[in-house]
Parts: structure tokens; sequence; C-alpha cells
């Protein structure tokens, strides 16, 4: 991939970054996890210190190409200048009058956020020439562009693609390091090399699962995507996610596994409750005494304690999907257990982006424990599954 480097000396010129700053929001509009924003620095750093005049572009939630003030970027705004220590004036929109007119205002070492690109609907449309129209307007604004985003590298976007072809383009800091971070678990991972699933569908996971399957030397399941694979074995689910459709693939999978001598490890016991709720009473069951009225919301404890051995016996390690209801202190302790061991363990770890990611900071696990922790959920996902990433393909020489 090109690198800023290739872009020549900086100072002066006006970039267009493309960021992720999709972060949460409570209800009073509050960012409860900067992460993403505060692994956007070194590569802001890097250009406002070269004397660039930095453009950034970036989506908040999905307002489905309408202007809904519920998304707009003024939070990410005044964290991103809390953060970076510069004024970060917001435009009032994409790629209008107010971008142009801060952009011209642009000294060297400055920096601008415009408004969330998905309020326009050609950001994201499937026909070419709209994104591209889109596209020549952003390039208007700058002289190169800097790719950053690596939450949504695998979509084919206006903001992430298309702008790739109309200006200068590299990498920027964090999609350098999503991609070499990654590679050290698809390319050649020392062995044993154990990935960890959880979330909630087991649809979603189908395609690296199988690709996983190639690769990997342990496949630890979690999450309420285990119960389908559950059920697949005759067990009792209870009341737990189930995804009735998708059994055959499962047991396909299952088979596959035995015959390529990898390990695909399910839970052996089950933390349940009657509902769904944060202040319902927890229950411990093996997976062979689940009982029909229960609902499964995180592994239990002597799962928790099989995935631990086999997570410190690793010499690769990737996690993507909380394996319980980690909001949720009673059905938390899973997803604690095998954060707690990926920090543990001797070899490289990986943590797959988004739950998984926001699970570790939520729970009070020290970051820099970790290898490796991902900005993208589904562009990691993908990347595992070992898809082309048309964001990351366009930046190639």
């Amino acid at each position: 991939m090109r690198t800023i480097d290739s872009l020549g000396d900086l100072a002066g010129k006006k970039v267009f970054v493309r960021s992720d700053f999709n972060v949460p929001l409570d209800d009073d509009k509050n960012i409860t996890d900067d992460g993403r924003i505060r692994a956007a620095l070194p590569t802001l750093t890097r250009l406002l210190d070269a004397g660039a005049r930095v453009i950034v572009a970036a989506h908040l939630g999905r307002p489905k190409g309408e202007v809904k003030p519920e998304f707009s970027l003024a939070p990410v705004a005044k964290r991103l200048g809390e953060l970076i220590g510069k004024d970060v004036k917001l435009a009032g929109d994409v790629v209008g009058e107010s971008a142009h007119e801060l952009a011209e205002a642009l000294g060297d070492g400055e920096i601008i956020l415009l408004e969330n690109v998905r309020f326009d609907p050609r950001e994201t449309s499937k026909v070419d020439s709209e994104r591209e129209e889109l596209a020549k307007e952003y390039a208007s604004l700058a002289d190169a562009f800097v790719s950053d985003g690596f939450g949504v590298v695998h979509r084919k976007q206006a903001s992430v693609y298309d702008i790739a072809r109309e200006l200068p383009s590299a990498a920027g800091e964090l999609v350098f390091k999503e991609i070499d971070s990654l590679s050290k678990a698809t390319a050649d991972p020392q062995r044993p090399y154990t990935v960890i699933l959880g979330g909630s569908k087991v649809s979603d996971k189908l395609g690296v699962i199988g690709n996983l399957l190639e690769k990997a030397d342990n496949l630890l399941i979690g999450g309420g995507m285990a119960y389908t694979f559950l059920k697949a074995k005759g067990y009792e689910v209870g009341t737990s996610l189930l995804e009735e459709d998708q059994i055959d693939a499962v047991k396909g999978y299952m088979d596959k596994a035995e015959e390529r001598g990898v390990q695909l490890v399910l839970p052996v016991d089950t933390v349940a409750a009657p509902e769904f709720n944060k202040d319902a009473t927890p229950s411990v069951f093996a997976v062979d005494d689940m009982p029909s009225d229960q609902m499964g919301l995180d592994v239990g404890p002597e799962t928790a304690k099989k995935y631990a051995e086999i997570i410190a016996n690793s010499k690769t390690i990737a996690w993507n999907g909380p394996l319980g209801v980690f909001e949720f202190d009673a059905f938390s302790k899973g997803t604690r257990a095998v954060a707690q061991a990926l920090q543990d363990a001797e070899g490289f770890t990986i943590v797959g982006g988004g739950d998984s990611a926001a699970a570790v900071r939520n729970l009070g696990f020290d970051e820099s424990k970790f290898n490796h922790i991902s900005t993208g959920g589904g562009a990691s996902l993908e990347f595992l599954e070992g898809k082309e990433l048309p964001g990351i393909k366009v930046l190639e020489d």
C-alpha cells in the first residue's frame, strides 16, 4: 500500500482524511467510548505536525442519506479537539458552502471536520456514478487523500473508495497497523493458532468460520451463536437465541473441522436466566441439563476455564465477539474471563473490533496489554474471512 511518505512534502497542502468516528453516544449525546477517536490521533498528529491543512470526513450512525441532527458529529468535533489540543471546527454540511468556506480558511497545521458524510445519500449509493460525483466534490476540497478509517475499508463508498481514484492517496498509520496486525493471524500465524468467536448470530460469522477452518488449530465458540451449534449437536437450548435455518450449515462446519483436525470447541456449561433482563437471577447449567424455559446469556465457569487454558497454550490468538451479554454484570463473566486470558497470554493477541473492543474497555482492561485492538468489526471479520477489501485494494501500487 502507498504510505503517507509517498505524498511528499505536505506543508501547506490540504489533506482529506477519512476517519472512523462512529462512536457510541448516550441519551444526552455524550460519547461513551472514544476509542476510535483516540486511534485516529497518530495519523492526524503526523499530518498536522507536517504543516498539512487537514479536512477530516467521518460518519456516525445510520442517517440513511438524510440530515438528522441526532447523528451530527458535533460531539466528535468537541472530543477530537480535546484530545488533539487544537480547535476543531465542524462544517455545517458535508460538501456545501460551509465545508468550502472552512476548507479555504484553513492555515498550516489546522484541522476541520466535515458533517456526517452519510447525510449525503450519494456516499453509500450502489450507483457508481453517484458516488463518483460526490467523490469529485470531496476532491475539490483537497490536494491529497489519506485513508485512515479501517472500520469502513470493506465498503465501496465515496469517501473511502472513489475519492482515492481522484487524488494522490495513501493509507494512514491506523490502516497500516490494522493490516500488519491482522496479517499475523492470516498469512503465516505462529501455532497453535486459536480463534474465539462470539456474538449473537452464527449467520454473521459463517464466512469467517469457513475460512478459519483452513487456518486455525482451535476454534472456540461462545455468545448467542453457540446455541445454534449446541442445537445442532442435539442439546436442549431452551429459549436461547437460535437460528434454526443455520443448523444444517453448522453441522457441515463441524464435520469439516473434524476432517481437517481443527478443534472446534463448544461450551460445556451456560449461565441462563428466565428472561433477558439485567436483574434476572442467573443459574448455571451443564449444556446437557438445560431447562426448556431458560435463556442462555453467557458461557459458564467450566467453559471459561477450558477456553482460558487453550488460550494460554496458544502462540496466536484472535478474538471477535463477546461470549455473553457483557453489558449485564451477571452475564459478563465469560467475556471477562476470555479478555483476562488474552491479557495474560504470552502469544500474539488480537481483539476484533466492535463489541469485543467495547467489552475490553467497558470491563476495565488495560488496552496496552493486548498486542492489537482492532477498530473495525466488520472490516476485521472480512479480513479474517479472506475477502478483498475495496478501500485497501484501491490504495495498492
